[in-house]
């Protein structure tokens, strides 16, 4: 239910364009579970099935091994909080506000919590939030994005965290991937109880910065240096606690009819991540900071293996949820992504439409998880209003004009199919540079092609710049029938 804060945020908006969105659901009882796994700098090689030479990931294995592997998946941005908002509208990031990590999501967006609520699921988000407030009676907060059960963290968490538990302060022991797995089997034991289907968004805060594994994670990579054993340690206690929702799902038998999808929000760390020997890291539109492991399980619908090479993106993941429970996506919002269900049930080989980046210079906003959720607490025993959250939180709901037409600065990218056309625009001269690539023959970005194509690389220019130009207008408020 929208808390009253957020009518007031948005009122019309929400009323009469968020929701427009209707059901036409074939076989109601027959629709999936949905449950959403995230790591937090992950990169594409930080997985022993794609060749790391240290990692222990055999829950991940075994999945790549049984179910869907995408070899081609892209988050977004090449930072977290843009790419999280991609999950829940299928639009990329600046579309809606979230130009870098902690800026908060619009209110006015439609969330897909909030559009697979029309489809009856219960929802439920737990772990790293990082698109706006976790405190109660937000209008950027889980609940206020249509999440019926919350226990969401600001940013990233470590070792016996203090979470948002729908807006109270509450203290945790233990691995944050393992508290986080059990917050989610929780929700799904609870929703099976109540004979409601659920979307579960499980998003770890590992291994992001700094890395803190358990003793008994550490000791496994016992021959490596520390900082090594802890950031191994972190992803192999995620490793273990996603097998445990996967085993919960079996246990349950719900395993058959739950689509379970696993992915990263960017590319890999510097220096201790793996991109899997692709250009660039975290921060960068360049394949290393893009490029995440990415698997998918449905066996009622997908009961052998199968590895999907086109590009893909987070922001597919909406518009193919939209596609499985026969919603109807709001005309008047852009989507950038697909639904991929063609690609997965084979019925084409090429997605139907290319991927747009846009990394802007904008700087983000500083979250500080850890030193909010301890002030929170002691607000909350002491009976006392906690310390204001940043200015933007509170200004979210407000379209604000932040592109000028033709003005696109940062860095962004066009991905069709194995080419990829680089766009870098200097924020304070205005001055723009290209680079074209073909990734086929050269992933790791090294050999810029713009000669040796004469035809392709206007194609390309002329629809980034289209793109762009529509990403701006829907910044600049465009897509929503009232403003504010």
């Amino acid at each position: 239910m929208l808390t009253s804060l957020r009518r007031l945020t948005c009122a019309a908006v929400v009323a009469c364009s968020s929701l427009a969105l209707m059901s036409t659901l074939r076989a109601v009882d027959n629709l999936p579970n949905i449950v959403l796994v995230m790591a937090d700098d992950q990169g594409w090689g930080d997985m022993a099935y794609n060749g790391h030479p240290h990692l222990k990931t055999p829950n991940f294995d075994a999945m790549a091994k049984e179910g869907v592997r995408f070899d081609n998946f892209h988050a977004a941005a090449p930072v977290c909080s843009p790419t999280r908002g991609s999950v829940l509208t299928g639009r990329t990031p600046n579309r809606y506000g979230v130009f870098q990590w902690g800026w908060p999501l619009r209110p006015q967006e439609l969330t897909l919590a909030e559009a697979l609520k029309q489809a009856d699921y219960r929802t439920g988000h737990f772990g790293k939030w990082h698109l706006g407030s976790v405190r109660k009676d937000q209008p950027t907060s889980p609940g206020a994005q249509g999440f019926d059960a919350w226990v969401s963290s600001p940013n990233f968490f470590d070792l016996d965290p203090i979470l948002s538990e729908r807006g109270k302060a509450t203290q945790f022991q233990g691995d944050s991937s393992d508290i986080t797995a059990d917050l989610a089997i929780q929700f799904i034991k609870e929703s099976v109880e109540k004979e409601q289907r659920f979307v579960a968004v499980v998003w770890f805060g590992s291994p992001h910065n700094p890395h803190k594994a358990l003793k008994a994670d550490r000791e496994l990579y016992a021959d490596l240096p520390k900082n090594a054993q802890d950031f191994y340690g972190e992803i192999t206690a995620m490793d273990r606690a996603f097998g445990r929702i996967r085993d919960t799902l079996k246990e349950l038998g719900l395993r058959k009819n739950t689509l379970l999808w696993y992915y990263s929000d960017n590319g890999a760390l510097p220096k201790i991540g793996s991109t899997g020997g692709r250009r660039g890291n975290k921060g960068a539109v360049y394949e290393g900071g893009l490029a995440v492991p990415a698997l998918l399980e449905w066996p009622a619908k997908f009961p052998e293996p199968k590895v999907i090479t086109e590009p893909c993106v987070t922001s597919d993941i909406f518009p193919t949820l939209l596609d499985i429970t026969d919603l109807e996506p709001d005309k008047s919002r852009p989507l950038d992504g697909v639904s991929l269900m063609p690609l997965l049930e084979g019925t084409v080989k090429k997605r139907s439409q290319p991927i747009g980046f846009w990394d802007s210079p904008i700087r983000g906003i500083g979250t500080p998880a850890k030193q909010w959720m301890e002030e929170q607490m002691a607000a909350e025993k002491e009976g006392r209003e906690p310390t204001p959250e940043p200015q933007a939180f509170a200004e979210a709901g407000q379209i604000k004009e932040h592109f000028a037409p033709q003005k696109y600065p940062g860095h962004s990218a066009w991905l069709d199919g194995n080419w990829k056309l680089h766009r870098m625009e200097d924020p304070k001269t205005g001055a723009v540079s290209w680079e074209l690539y073909d990734l086929a023959n050269d992933p790791d970005e090294s050999r810029v092609l713009l000669a040796e194509q004469p035809e392709r690389v206007p194609q390309m220019q002329e629809a980034l710049e289209r793109w762009l130009e529509s990403v701006a207008k829907s910044l600049n408020g465009g897509d929503y029938v009232d403003k504010p």
